[in-house]
């Protein structure tokens, strides 16, 4: 997964810069929360990534002008806005379908930003961009398709659903890698292992949530 160019003046700080090969740099753990309303469509995904501590060293070290060891308001503002400029071109880093096809998302308006513990987090809501009604199979998937970031769930409640109507099931489906590989072979180049930008195959090794309704 790719995450990039802070190093290098973070001018795409969580989007990809040099090939890095199919394996992740950076890590972050995080927590989705998903909202379902009274009349069955969901209402928004709210995401939490608390990223490692190199990593948010190597931020702190690009964006606190001041050199005080901290980041204030405005730096945070500054970091936000990059991530939110660079996170733009991946989707925010999340794929939602129904019944198989992609659902377009409206991008988040801002992002909150916090440098807590030695680790920044990142916080931030999408919602559908048409309203999206439980029917069929919905599928929710959290990953970076440069293979730079692991997004990482660390347990099944940290996707979590608010409002699951009756009738509906909720299942978190972590792919094991090498049946992924197997399954997609024919899509599989030797490209891709060498550098996988642009082929969005990340998908098929992501944590999803599926939500399954009659």
């Amino acid at each position: 997964m790719r995450l990039a160019g802070i190093v290098l003046g973070a001018a795409l700080l969580l989007a990809s810069m040099a090939p890095a090969g199919a394996h992740p740099h950076v890590f972050a753990e995080a927590r989705l929360d998903l909202t379902v309303g009274p009349d069955r469509t969901i209402k928004s995904l709210r995401h939490l990534w608390r990223f490692d501590d190199l990593f948010s060293s190597t931020v702190l070290m690009e964006f606190d002008k001041n050199s005080d060891l901290a980041l204030d308001a405005k730096e945070l503002d500054e970091v936000a806005l990059t991530i939110h400029a660079s996170l733009a071109e991946y989707n925010y880093f999340q794929l939602v379908t129904l019944n198989g096809k992609d659902v377009e998302m409206a991008p988040p308006p801002r992002l909150v930003i916090k440098y807590e513990n030695d680790q920044l987090v990142v916080l931030f809501e999408t919602q559908p961009k048409d309203t999206l009604a439980l029917s069929g199979k919905v599928g929710i998937g959290v990953y970076d398709p440069t293979f730079y970031t692991a997004i990482d769930f660390t347990d099944d409640d940290k996707i979590a659903v608010a409002g699951l109507p009756q009738g509906c099931a909720r299942a978190v489906i972590r792919p094991d890698p090498d049946t992924a590989i197997a399954q997609n072979q024919k899509s599989l180049t030797d490209a891709f292992f060498s550098d996988p930008t642009g082929t969005n195959l990340g998908k098929i090794f992501a944590t999803r949530l599926e939500l399954t309704c009659g």
